[in-house]
């Protein structure tokens, strides 16, 4: 955590975002979660578990001049992987070259981390820093999702600051194709077992008459 923050909500909380809430009505509330030490610092088993089934992430960086940039990265469940409790890592694969991120951490290392998943209606940001790992073909080996048609460029490591989850509010209930296409594919094997009952039981009803 920032030695400059004096507890980990800090990260996001400034002097101006304060005075905001304050006039707004909701410091009271925020301050007593500052009492109990503001937001989670370190990773736990269910944030583990809520970031490794993501199939999608958004980071946002920021250059030398103050202008922000978020890019999206997805992969199959799995490609972001927790390291330990306090680093997230992932590989950054080819894509347009832009370079955009990498560049900005070169100039502010400070990114965050905005997770969303649409069929459980939650949410989680996480701040922290970033660096870009280049030509470390073991860590790439580590990380890479297996089976996955995607070329490899370097590896993203995430350290978490702090973390905080929100609440479902107007977050729309979305669902994976493919998760819809199991639903489907369950409901439609069911139909044809009782569709088959239904006739087996016709034949017997038949075969007593």
């Amino acid at each position: 955590m920032d030695t400059a923050h004096q507890v980990s909500s800090d990260v996001a909380f400034t002097a101006s975002v304060k005075a905001i809430q304050e006039r707004k009505g909701s410091r009271r509330s925020y301050s007593r979660m500052e009492e109990r030490g503001g937001w989670a610092t370190a990773i736990t088993p269910e944030l583990k578990e809520y970031i490794e089934k993501q199939i999608s992430v958004f980071l946002a960086t920021v250059n030398a001049e103050g202008q922000p940039y978020v890019q999206h990265r997805g992969g199959p469940q799995g490609f972001l992987r927790v390291i330990d409790e306090t680093t997230i890592g992932f590989v950054d694969f080819v894509g347009n070259r832009q370079f955009i991120s990498q560049g900005n951490l070169v100039e502010n290392h400070k990114a965050h981390l905005f997770l969303i998943d649409y069929g459980s209606r939650s949410r989680v940001k996480i701040w922290g820093t970033a660096k870009v790992v280049e030509g470390d073909d073991e860590l790439i080996k580590r990380l890479m999702p297996e089976g996955y048609a995607a070329r490899p460029e370097q590896v993203m490591l995430f350290k978490v600051t702090a973390w905080d989850a929100n609440c479902p509010q107007h977050i729309p209930l979305r669902f994976e194709a493919d998760e819809v296409l199991k639903a489907i594919e369950t409901r439609d094997t069911r139909i044809r077992e009782l569709e088959a009952e239904v006739a087996a039981l016709k034949a017997a009803a038949n075969n007593r008459g």
